[in-house]
């Protein structure tokens, strides 16, 4: 905490927060909506999120007749007691003497704010906001030591932290706890080209260096796994999970060819095949397909029939075997007719195939078992029929099989059986938890049932208003970039306790680098500019890939590991 104070509190409550009135050789220009104060009460010092600036006056008559702008004298007499500055804080946080310093303050009697000012944080007991400072309370800019006592540091042997980014005004990184984080289902939001994909990565590289869980990916655009293109004027790209950690990222893909055109040599294929498509992945994609509720209802009675042939059978059907079909089985020919029509459609889909001899889910399942990263990439299967009904199949097996070793560690105890924790990314997230379609989708399932089976999604998103509310309510950390349609950020405070606060704060975001943290993993919301994601990113958190050195490099690499080591 800085020693000069920039103003006072003159009036607040606990639920509408704090008024402070700047002094007057502090400009108002200096405070940014966003920005962390530190408010030094009598008994306690609070960690603040400022939501709003605004210009007050002592008597109205000044704004009736306001001085000439160029009479800076005037000005000058005028500031500070006639005109002011406010700001509006919002308490998240409070640190208050621990036993043992009350205890010392009551032996001594030395209840002095001089006294309490001179404790460091390690005194300090970190608590939920109860309560408000008195009147006139001073108020500073938040310090270095603050910060780091409030997110903690990469550094911690204790947790693991990751460093996300930084406050908007100082440069001490805002760390999250990627325990806490895994913990849950979680969102990154914002709308298009605010970096979303920028900052998802940066997530996910964090839980691979940290080891906090194992990744599955679906990777719509193929953003995530290899190089891709960075947004600005300049062409230039940007390196995937798999350049970054080599020998611990495995990418799969839907799409063969258009994986191999990108450059990536070592993906392995993926393929589908009719018999494992079951009427819930059906039904998502019911809107896509054109397919009515009568159809799948009629779905119903084929898979009774012909069970995880159903699909096969029916295509393969003349009109004249769905008449008698629905004469012996109480079926509507005129429905049949219309899914078999909608179900041609799938031909398109270069991963299905009639039968695959080889399980490749079963593949995908054993590399998470392994420890191994998985992205799957669809290449040129990026529409969202492809992508939707893909993203449903796996991850619908994959729920299955961690149900199942859940059950069975729950039933043993052995540490040996715990499954790995596993984090599944999706985008367009609003379209698998869509309110009208959540009950019927694996994801809805995952989502609520929160670390139940050791599942827990990232939701990745430009619409969070699309997602269902209960839903919502569920996603425990929510990082969000730029939003401008009122529904879309009434959406991100959904159970949110304080959320009006905050509506300012997001509002005033930068397009580009800059997002709101609230939820599980930190300890009180808080506005960063987000770490870059660049080679001195690369170096401080990526896996070097010995074989794509030259000899120079690996030259370099020995002697600098030599002088570390002291020889």
């Amino acid at each position: 905490m800085t020693d000069h104070p920039l103003g006072a509190v003159v009036q607040g409550s606990l639920s509408q927060g704090l008024e402070v009135r700047l002094h007057s050789d502090v400009s108002v220009e200096q405070m940014r909506v966003g920005k962390f104060l530190v408010v030094q009460g009598v008994r306690s010092r609070f960690f603040c999120l400022l939501t709003d600036v605004s210009l007050g006056t002592a008597n109205p008559r000044i704004l009736a007749n306001p001085p000439n702008f160029q009479d800076t004298f005037m000005r000058d007499v005028l500031a500070g007691s006639a005109t002011y500055g406010n700001v509006e804080l919002a308490p998240m946080l409070m640190f208050t003497p621990t036993e043992g310093e009350k205890n010392n303050n009551s032996q001594t009697e030395d209840t002095s704010l001089g006294s309490f000012q001179a404790q460091t944080n390690a005194d300090l007991e970190l608590l939920p906001v109860k309560t408000i400072p008195t009147h006139f309370s001073q108020v500073y800019e938040a310090s270095e030591q603050d910060f780091r006592a409030v997110f903690g540091w990469e550094d911690d042997h204790t947790r693991r932290n990751f460093a996300i980014g930084k406050p908007l005004d100082m440069e001490v990184p805002i760390c999250i706890d990627l325990d806490r984080f895994v913990e849950r289902s979680n969102g990154v939001f914002g709308k298009s080209g605010t970096g979303k994909s920028f900052l998802t990565r940066l997530l996910i590289s964090g839980i691979i260096r940290k080891q906090a869980a194992v990744n599955l990916m679906f990777d719509m655009h193929s953003e995530y796994g290899w190089e891709a293109m960075k947004e600005g004027k300049e062409v230039s790209t940007v390196k995937g999970l798999r350049q970054l950690f080599p020998g611990q990222v495995e990418i799969y893909t839907l799409d063969p060819e258009s994986t191999k055109r990108r450059g990536v040599n070592d993906a392995q294929e993926l393929y589908l095949s009719y018999d494992q498509i079951d009427i819930e992945d059906i039904r998502l994609v019911g809107h896509e397909l054109g397919i009515s509720e009568a159809s799948l209802d009629n779905a119903n009675i084929l898979e009774a029939e012909y069970g995880k042939t159903w699909i096969m059978q029916l295509i393969n059907m003349t009109n004249e075997d769905i008449k008698m079909f629905c004469q012996e089985k109480q079926g509507h020919a005129g429905s049949i007719m219309s899914l078999q029509r909608k179900l041609m459609r799938l031909d398109n889909l270069k991963y299905l195939r009639p039968a695959c001899p080889h399980n490749y889910i079963n593949q995908v399942l054993e590399s998470l078992d392994a420890g191994k990263h998985v992205v799957i990439e669809f290449g040129s299967q990026s529409n969202m029929l492809s992508y939707m009904l893909a993203t449903n199949m796996i991850t619908r097996r994959i729920h299955g099989s961690y149900v199942k070793k859940a059950e069975r560690f729950l039933q043993t105890k052995s540490p040996s059986d715990r499954p790995r924790q596993l984090v599944i990314t999706i985008e367009e997230a609003h379209r698998f938890l869509d309110s009208k379609i959540v009950h019927q989708t694996i994801f809805g399932t995952i989502a609520r049932e929160m670390r139940k089976y050791f599942v827990t999604l990232l939701v990745v998103d430009q619409r969070p208003s699309g997602i269902d509310n209960e839903v919502m309510s569920q996603v425990g950390t929510r990082i969000t970039c730029l939003l401008n349609d009122e529904k879309d950020i009434e959406a991100i405070f959904t159970g949110v306790s304080g959320g009006q606060n905050l509506r300012s704060v997001l509002a005033k975001l930068d397009s580009k680098q800059q997002a709101l943290i609230l939820g599980h993993a930190v300890p009180m919301p808080v506005v960063i500019r987000t770490r870059a994601y660049d080679q001195e990113f690369y170096a401080e958190i990526g896996e070097t890939d010995w074989s794509q050195l030259s000899d120079e490099e690996l030259f370099a690499a020995a002697e600098n590991a030599r002088a570390e080591l002291g020889f």
